[in-house]
């Protein structure tokens, strides 16, 4: 059975904000989930339905690869996920998405799952050519990280953190409404499990320090404006155990003085004398790797566009490079020497002659068919 459309399984539209997403499946987890429909098959494959199309669509690295080649990008051999076929470890993943509304933890202990670390943005700016062809940059990112003092436990030297009295450790408060526990995040251990009563002097407690971290960044050839990498693991550091957050990458591609780009494809305007394009030439235009030859016919008009094959950006996809357009722009002198306007008045006495000849022609031939 074909795969439905992930945007059509969450009921949103392909623009929705992850605000909508994350609604929209919250409202269907608490539709579906396996808790409130002990049994039911078919609740269970709608669950995991909506799952796997929350794991993508709530991703930007995912979601721009579905938004673009569809289920394809996560079949396997397509270098994506191979599906989700037990949807048991999702509560990991979603962090306290379930646990609000189910209870939580499953065994009802002591949490031991830390916090996931922040995702970082960073804009980094880039020269035209480097976007056509890749390049490796070195950024200075600012970051909190573990506090080497108490090595992200929070605690001063010589103390450790104390078990919440409030949540016994759980990080949750579990209250009974009717038929189902509901967990809430305990408010005085903001759902750690743990009180830090002596914080370390370095990070205040938090078990994170500022920092300024150099990384390197691999641009791939053929990136687009406003695309983002993601550098798994280089956002901020987690607490508790709990892994990093990414850190987001956004291409800002500088505009380039002769050059502009369409996807794979760069176009140009290129200047030609009025001598050249009337008499035909060969003239050499830039591009991106040097200079290259263009033969220009006899009797080229001024906005004519010649193709160089190869010439534009790589594909991001497949590697394949797009093609240069040259405009050609005849250019008409403002200023004349003695003997360029000698002979330019030479050919207009021969163009007024060959305009008179040509109109006695047509008003024969108008006369002719009356």
């Amino acid at each position: 059975m074909a795969k439905r459309d992930f945007y059509e399984v969450l009921e949103v539209q392909r623009t929705a904000s992850l605000d909508d997403i994350k609604k929209a499946y919250r409202k269907k987890a608490l539709q579906f989930h396996p808790d409130r429909n002990p049994g039911d098959k078919q609740a269970e494959e709608k669950f995991k339905e909506a799952t796997e199309a929350y794991s993508v669509v709530s991703d930007p690295e995912n979601r721009s690869k579905y938004d673009q080649f569809g289920h394809a990008a996560f079949q396997q051999g397509a270098g994506g996920s191979e599906g989700f076929g037990d949807f048991s470890g999702f509560e990991d993943i979603f962090g306290d998405l379930f646990s609000s509304f189910f209870g939580g933890t499953s065994g009802g202990g002591v949490r031991t799952r830390g916090r996931a670390g922040r995702d970082l943005k960073y804009d980094l700016p880039i020269l035209f050519e480097d976007a056509v062809f890749g390049v490796e940059k070195e950024i200075d990112v600012p970051r909190r990280l573990l506090c080497k003092t108490c090595e992200g436990s929070g605690a001063r030297a010589g103390t450790s953190a104390e078990t919440c009295s409030q949540c016994g450790g759980a990080g949750q408060i579990r209250i009974q409404q009717g038929f189902f526990t509901i967990g809430r995040t305990c408010n005085i251990c903001s759902g750690l499990g743990q009180v830090v009563r002596n914080p370390c002097q370095d990070c205040a407690g938090t078990g994170l320090t500022a920092v300024k971290s150099k990384i390197k960044v691999k641009i791939p050839a053929g990136i687009d404006h406003g695309q983002r990498l993601k550098l798994r693991g280089e956002g901020e550091g987690g607490t508790g155990g709990g892994p990093s957050g990414d850190l987001y990458v956004q291409i800002m591609i500088e505009k380039h003085a002769f050059f502009e780009r369409d996807e794979t494809e760069i176009h140009c305007r290129f200047p030609v004398s009025f001598a050249s394009a009337a008499l035909g030439s060969e003239i050499e235009v830039p591009t991106l790797e040097g200079p290259a030859k263009l033969k220009v016919p006899a009797g080229t008009q001024s906005g004519k566009v010649f193709r160089l094959k190869n010439k534009g950006v790589p594909s991001l996809n497949d590697g394949r490079r797009g093609d240069q357009h040259v405009e050609v722009v005849v250019e008409i002198p403002k200023k004349l020497s003695a003997e360029r306007r000698q002979l330019l008045e030479k050919l207009r006495e021969i163009e007024l002659k060959e305009d008179k000849d040509e109109k006695g022609f047509f008003d024969k031939m108008k006369s002719m068919f009356g």
